[in-house]
């Protein structure tokens, strides 16, 4: 069997939540050996973060969030209390034999528990460290705490996001999942995957440090030269595309759907497909840029047409002439769709207490070597005993007497 890419590193989470989980499951998925240290009693915060609760082989529900579920497979928790010396000193001898260091704590809190990455890398200068925070190390609002919500909102986001004011439901909207966390997480992964190929190649360590501001500021693309290059401020147009039309649902006569026109030649196939070839060469839509300068009048007219049908009409007739176009899913007709499911999306892990728990899959596919699922997310403190005495030797009494200290 061919190994994961990541076999062999060890990832050494102190991050809770959304962010750094988020990018430890995905290492773990590479095939990194992932050690989650936990709060002993509590864990990660997001384990609380219900309802909805995972239920045991009983049905009955458990103390445990499907939150905590969705970020953190492949991983093996072990609780270990920092506020106590002795916790502090089994963290520096885990993270003396790992590669990456994630944490996700305020700047200067690890600093003043010797678990900076400067502490840490005399011992072990080959440390990849990862710090995760609202705003940096660095600036003005470094020492504050940062929430997916609130960078939606500092970085422009939520501005871009919902109905244009005056208009029914108008307003800033935040999106539906967490974007800013997802999105860095997925920064912090390339930038880990990025040291290690530094570090293979006759390099050191290093000192990783991702703002979720930053990041959800990256995020923002086309937009941020919308307004960098054309000097405007970009508004909230609903569910339409600043820069394409059309771009966004109509009405069929059982409900919506998304045209999603690219170009001009779509364009002109779309108005074939509705039996208007004309309207492609009309003067006030012949390109794209015509279109958004008589965006409403477009708009009206493609609506008028597209009530007459209902939506499995107009959805084979515009894939018959190749226009990007799509039903509107609930998240239960996502999994119970047949590309979905032909592509394997959901998967299902052994648990101790459930059975089994479902999973959304690792969308990356590749040619010679893979994704891997060793394990469910773990239950609080499970491989604390087991993970102390492979590692760092930890005999039957010593994690006893450590267990009755409360430091694991």
């Amino acid at each position: 069997m061919v190994r994961p890419p990541l076999h062999g590193i060890r990832v050494l989470d102190l991050s809770r939540i959304l962010a750094g989980p988020w990018c430890t499951q995905l290492l773990g998925d590479l095939g990194a050996e992932v050690i989650k240290i936990e709060r002993p009693g509590s864990g990660d915060d997001t384990r609380h973060w219900g309802p909805p609760w995972l239920k045991d082989k009983g049905g009955r529900d458990t103390d445990q969030a499907a939150y905590f579920f969705s970020t953190n497979r492949n991983k093996s928790s072990v609780t270990l209390d920092l506020k106590s010396q002795r916790g502090i000193d089994i963290l520096r001898q885990l993270a003396a034999m790992s590669d990456v260091f994630v944490e996700n704590f305020k700047p200067g809190t690890l600093q003043g528990m010797g678990l900076d990455y400067k502490t840490l890398k005399q011992d072990n200068p080959g440390l990849i460290y990862l710090s995760i925070t609202g705003f940096g190390q660095t600036g003005p609002m470094s020492d504050r705490p940062g929430y997916d919500y609130m960078i939606q909102a500092l970085s422009g986001l939520m501005s871009i996001t919902g109905h244009p004011d005056g208009t029914p439901g108008g307003g800033p909207q935040r999106v539906g999942v967490a974007v800013s966390d997802i999105t860095t997480g997925l920064y912090a992964t390339i930038a880990v995957l990025s040291a290690l190929l530094h570090r293979t190649a006759g390099g050191t360590g290093q000192h990783i440090d991702l703002a979720l501001l930053d990041c959800q500021v990256a995020w923002l693309a086309n937009q941020a030269m919308n307004h960098l290059i054309g000097g405007t401020v970009p508004q909230r147009t609903g569910n339409g595309h600043p820069n394409l039309v059309p771009y966004q649902p109509f009405p069929a006569s059982d409900g919506e759907f998304i045209v999603a026109v690219g170009n001009d030649r779509q364009f002109r196939e779309l108005c074939a497909c509705i039996g208007m070839a004309g309207l492609g060469n009309d003067p006030r839509f012949r390109t794209n840029a015509d279109r958004v300068g008589s965006r409403q009048e477009l708009v009206d007219i493609l609506s008028q047409v597209f009530r007459k049908r209902e939506i499995r009409y107009w959805l084979e007739c515009l894939e018959a002439h190749e226009i990007p176009c799509s039903k509107i899913n609930n998240i239960k007709e996502v999994f119970n769709d047949s590309q979905v499911k032909s592509r394997n999306m959901r998967i299902d892990l052994a648990h101790e207490t459930a059975g089994t728990v479902p999973q959304v899959a690792n969308p990356i596919r590749f040619s010679e070597s893979g994704t891997e699922y060793r394990n469910a997310p773990p239950e609080l403190g499970q491989h604390s005993h087991e993970v102390l005495e492979r590692l760092l030797g930890y005999n039957a009494e010593t994690l006893s007497t450590l267990a009755r200290a409360g430091v694991i």
